[in-house]
């Protein structure tokens, strides 16, 4: 199984300029990429591919040289269903992709990971979040711990819980989930979120939800939500490692 870090962003919702890719936010003297890379490798997943785009270089620099990239080169007009896309060739095998503006608790890639299901989504549940989903969030509807949708657009009274935005699949379901995304693509969605490829293979196949189980974790969108992952989720990352 490989490990895919979307990181082709500019990130300018936390910057308010395009100057440094959301990845390399330091938060308790460690980027997010690092962070990221680390638990991989704790995880046993050694064969790990950034997708980049926005000063590529940079992020180039803050890895080492096990890690292999692919390049956006249109991450401006596109977004993360079109860079994972760039991927492809590098999916086949089974795969953990993550987005690279998350911090997140190590023991929930370990909980994705081990879990008996083959293809599967974390999940943040409503009851183990008190914010409450608003019109940002990647919500998630599930039926029997099985998604049914997954959307930005979907009301947050109809939502059981967020997509945390990392997501496993097994060598068979990759490459189904290739030939939904080659459709998508194909169809000028190149500009979708990732989620919309995981929908088009949850219509079809079952991808089950795996909780969180109230471990920390949040995605770095806004200064606000630096302040709030420096003040209260590394501090409890580091708690309850």
């Amino acid at each position: 199984m490989k490990g895919i870090i979307l990181a082709a962003g500019t990130g300018t919702r936390l910057n308010g300029t395009a100057i440094t890719p959301k990845c390399l936010v330091e938060i308790g003297g460690m980027s997010l990429l690092r962070r990221q890379i680390r638990s991989l490798r704790r995880s046993k997943i050694n064969d790990i591919v950034v997708v980049l785009g926005f000063e590529g270089d940079s992020i180039r620099t803050e890895c080492d040289d096990g890690v292999h990239f692919v390049e956006n080169p249109q991450f401006a007009q596109t977004s993360s269903l079109y860079s994972l896309w760039l991927a492809r060739h590098h999916l086949t095998e089974g795969f953990v992709v993550l987005n690279s503006d998350v911090l997140f608790h190590p023991q929930i890639l370990k909980d994705l990971l081990e879990s008996s299901h083959d293809d599967a989504l974390l999940i943040c549940y409503n009851r183990e979040s008190t914010a409450p989903l608003g019109d940002e969030e990647m919500k998630v509807k599930v039926k029997e711990d099985v998604v049914i949708d997954i959307s930005k657009e979907m009301s947050p009274l109809e939502a059981d819980g967020e997509n945390v935005g990392i997501v496993k699949f097994s060598p068979a379901g990759a490459r189904l989930l290739i030939q939904y995304m080659d459709d998508l693509i194909a169809k000028g969605s190149s500009n979708a979120w990732a989620p919309r490829a995981f929908l088009e293979f949850a219509t079809h196949h079952k991808l089950h939800a795996v909780s969180t189980r109230g471990y920390p974790w949040i995605e770095i969108d806004f200064p606000e939500d630096y302040q709030k992952a420096v003040n209260e989720i590394y501090p409890n990352i580091e708690y309850r490692a």
